[in-house]
């Protein structure tokens, strides 16, 4: 992208804008936010809250739905769905809205560390999230099933998306089939939403690496511990997998907006280091 496109993109609404473009005040904006992960603000270096003009729009669109009788967590999800791209990439995703998160070129075996960590944390602590992962292709997959498969015995709902032949939309995890010209093919991404740990890891793979060790393989990653940020991959995910606003509302167990617990985050940050100097 071009400086002159970051510019013409760059958040610069404040929060005082935002309510007076919307009707709403300044608390039930931050309200939103802390609950249900929307609107997500870019914060500037002093803690302010930036929006972008299109937030407008799909505030309006939250209000015209909650105005007919839609729930907020509908409304907000379904206007959401609406003015997400075309192509879903949680990578892409959390790179527009978050566009402070930074991002670090890794190794696909520094990578497996890093997903390994937040899975058995997750696993340790047997919470009741909702879990999702992406592995491109199915052979990755097939290789981490069993791990998975104790993910989904103690997780609310686990899915997981790779370029499956012959996927299992009724297993535990929920396999999902990615069509041939998904962005998330060349994604890697572990995703918990959780609200005592919510966690996003996701990377692309970067091109021209067809004669490099699988496990030197580079990625471009970012990672965040940012409830907003972790709600916003969820959403992306549920696209991917077709679930309806309808039913994904009333059925799922999603717990977005969640702000992570401080022992929580010692304890994973604990486990990463030691899994990435043991395997990384």
């Amino acid at each position: 992208m071009d400086s002159d496109a970051a510019v013409a993109q760059a958040p610069s609404l404040t929060i005082g804008e935002l309510a007076s473009r919307t009707g709403l005040s300044a608390p039930t904006l931050r309200m939103w936010e802390q609950r249900h992960g929307f609107p997500v603000p870019h914060r500037l270096a002093s803690g302010h809250r930036r929006y972008r003009e299109e937030d407008v729009a799909v505030i309006q669109g939250v209000l015209r739905r909650k105005d007919l009788g839609t729930r907020l967590d509908l409304a907000i999800a379904a206007a959401l769905s609406e003015a997400a791209p075309t192509t879903p990439s949680v990578y892409a995703q959390l790179r527009r809205a978050h566009p402070g998160l930074p991002s670090h070129r890794l190794k696909k075996s520094t990578l497996r560390a890093l997903s390994w960590a937040i899975e058995d944390e997750f696993c340790a602590k047997a919470d009741r999230a909702v879990i999702y992962g992406a592995f491109q292709h199915e052979k990755y997959f097939r290789i981490a099933q069993p791990r998975w498969r104790e993910l989904a015995r103690v997780a609310a709902s686990a899915t997981v998306f790779a370029a499956f032949t012959d996927a299992d939309p009724a297993g535990s995890p929920m396999e999902v089939s990615l069509p041939a010209d998904a962005p998330m093919r060349r994604e890697w991404a572990v995703v918990c939403s959780s609200r005592e740990l919510p966690v996003v890891l996701t990377a692309w793979e970067l091109p021209g690496q067809d004669d490099v060790k699988d496990g030197d393989r580079l990625f471009e990653s970012m990672w965040s511990l940012d409830g907003a940020a972790v709600a916003e991959a969820a959403r992306v995910c549920d696209r991917i997998a077709g679930r309806s606003v309808d039913a994904g509302g009333s059925e799922r167990p999603a717990v977005p907006g969640g702000v992570p617990d401080r022992s929580a985050m010692t304890t994973l940050f604990n486990r990463v280091v030691a899994y990435v100097d043991r395997f990384g």
